[in-house]
């Protein structure tokens, strides 16, 4: 599947392998922007929407391998063979799933807020329930989508981050294959270990990185460093991009 993507970049030349952002669940191409930005002056950045997601393909299937395979094929049309790779939350684990697929072609890999495990809480229902209420009320402005969110959404930021997907009375992102895949998202299978250079940088309020997931952690990324974002939870890099950009340059050497 050829994906949507974006191109960053100031300066061709200065960074042999590209950088491969991937956004998170119900998100699109413009969630890590400010990384985009933050990088584009060192090297190549890619931003794709993930499939199901803004302006790429839908598919019936919202496993991980195909996932990563949409990452790959998208690459090989444009002849990129190796590459480092940013995601956050499920754009980390497709992150991981490319680690595991295709070790060979990935530089360095940074995990944002996510674990290489199978988790057993179900974060996103009231969310699913008002995205749902929305397209069966018909609604076609932001301002009224708002309001019937709030009454099953409480955080006013995860509401407006939500809207950024919804134009002309429609979502884009599938919500119905979101829905009946859900457990697949949120689901992993542990897969061989990868050697090669990891930062996983983590919201010091956010709990989807936990020392519990230390040890399946290090048992696919045995190199694995880590960095936390004091003051943040899961969106950390909204919420602290200066301190993450920091950490991920650094990482990168740039």
């Amino acid at each position: 599947m050829k994906l949507n993507y974006r191109l960053q970049s100031e300066q061709m030349d200065t960074f042999t392998a590209p950088v491969v952002l991937i956004h998170g669940l119900f998100g699109n191409l413009d969630n890590l922007g400010v990384l985009a930005r933050g990088l584009k002056d060192a090297c190549r950045v890619l931003q794709f929407d993930v499939r199901n997601h803004g302006l790429s393909p839908r598919a019936d299937e919202m496993d991980y391998p195909a996932m990563a395979h949409d990452i790959l094929a998208s690459l090989d049309q444009q002849g990129i063979a190796k590459f480092s790779v940013i995601g956050h939350s499920m754009g980390g684990k497709i992150a991981m799933m490319l680690a595991a697929l295709a070790p060979e072609r990935i530089e360095k890999l940074v995990v944002i807020d996510i674990a290489p495990v199978a988790y057993q809480q179900r974060h996103h229902d009231g969310i699913f329930a008002a995205l749902k209420a929305v397209s069966e009320a018909g609604l076609t402005g932001r301002r009224e989508a708002a309001a019937l969110m709030r009454q099953t959404i409480d955080e006013e930021g995860v509401i407006q981050f939500l809207l950024k997907s919804f134009h002309d009375g429609e979502w884009r992102f599938n919500v119905p294959v979101l829905w009946r895949c859900y457990d697949q998202i949120i689901g992993w299978q542990a897969q061989p270990a990868w050697p090669g250079p990891a930062l996983f940088i983590r919201g010091e309020l956010s709990p989807y990185i936990t020392e519990d997931y230390r040890q399946a952690l290090l048992a696919q990324f045995p190199a694995a460093k880590a960095h936390v974002i004091a003051g943040a939870g899961h969106w950390v890099h909204a919420e602290k991009p200066d301190a993450v950009l920091r950490a991920i340059r650094r990482f990168f050497a740039l």
